[in-house]
């Protein structure tokens, strides 16, 4: 077990002894999907974004209206994007047995679209409907069909901007938007994701810190950690004295806390990583 505070001079190779030949747990965040095409919201040079509350999403439907208009053309450019080379070395990391469990703060499905299994989704999947009166679950795809037909040419007719991490775009008139009900109870109908001002499950949160708890090495990957839900692993792992590796382009809440800082693109150093793995079991 490694202890200590390592400076954040330290190359990649300081990095790779820490995480090579033990067990690891992977946290990831909307950074190691910029290069898929999903911007994140605080990465270097990133617009201010002020996603929709689970408060406003529940207030009326107005505030649905909005959501689900804009959700609607961001499913349609999201659902297009395609894993980059971070997302297929941590499947290769799992394959390899490197990786105990990759959680991901992201909700855009992409690990597992690249072969990750181990994966536990913090902040649920996009790609999931859930209706909020009956629990009922439906597939993104399906409610997106019934949007298109429900709303004829909309997403033809209404320019939008890029797609942010959960799905959403930017797009000022949603008035005309019809949002469909559930159609097993005519509830209302949110994804499957926790939004700002929900709390990630209990069970969730504690799967979490047994697989920190019994790893070697903790492993941040683009994420800059502000928000809680994944911040406290970091904490966690500190606490325990097991060594907090993070690598993000841009200072991240966890600074303090690592035992090493690397200032890299996860699409750069994933692939060295698993390089180093492969070389191991060879």
């Amino acid at each position: 077990m490694h202890s200590g505070s390592l400076s954040s001079s330290r190359t990649s190779d300081a990095a790779i002894d820490l995480l090579t030949g033990g067990s690891i747990v992977a946290l990831t965040g909307a950074g190691l999907s910029t290069d898929s095409g999903i911007p994140d919201y605080r990465g270097p040079n990133s617009p201010a974004r002020l996603p929709m509350t689970y408060q406003e999403f529940v207030s009326g439907p107005v505030a649905r209206q909005r959501y689900w208009a804009r959700s609607h053309i961001g499913w349609g450019r999201m659902k297009r994007a395609v894993p980059n080379p971070g997302h297929r070395a941590l499947a290769a990391l799992e394959s390899a047995g490197a990786v105990r469990l990759l959680v991901t703060q992201n909700v855009d499905g992409l690990h597992e679209a690249a072969g990750s299994r181990a994966v536990c989704a913090l902040h649920g999947r996009i790609a999931d409907v859930v209706c909020l009166s009956c629990r009922s679950g439906t597939s993104r795809a399906a409610l997106h069909e019934r949007m298109g037909r429900l709303n004829p040419g909309f997403a033809e007719t209404h320019a939008a901007s890029d797609v942010r991490p959960d799905g959403d775009v930017e797009l000022s008139d949603t008035t005309d938007f019809v949002v469909p009900e559930c159609t097993s109870c005519g509830g209302v109908l949110k994804p499957d994701v926790v939004f700002f001002g929900e709390n990630v499950p209990k069970d969730r949160v504690q799967r979490c810190f047994d697989a920190v708890d019994a790893a070697t090495a903790l492993l941040v990957a683009g994420s800059s950690l502000t928000v809680l839900s994944g911040f406290r692993f970091v904490r966690h792992a500190h606490k325990r004295g097991i060594p907090v590796v993070i690598v993000n382009r841009g200072p991240t809440r966890g600074d303090d806390l690592a035992t090493v800082k690397l200032d890299l693109g996860t699409s750069d150093f994933l692939p060295e990583l698993s390089d180093a793995w492969v070389a191991i079991g060879a």
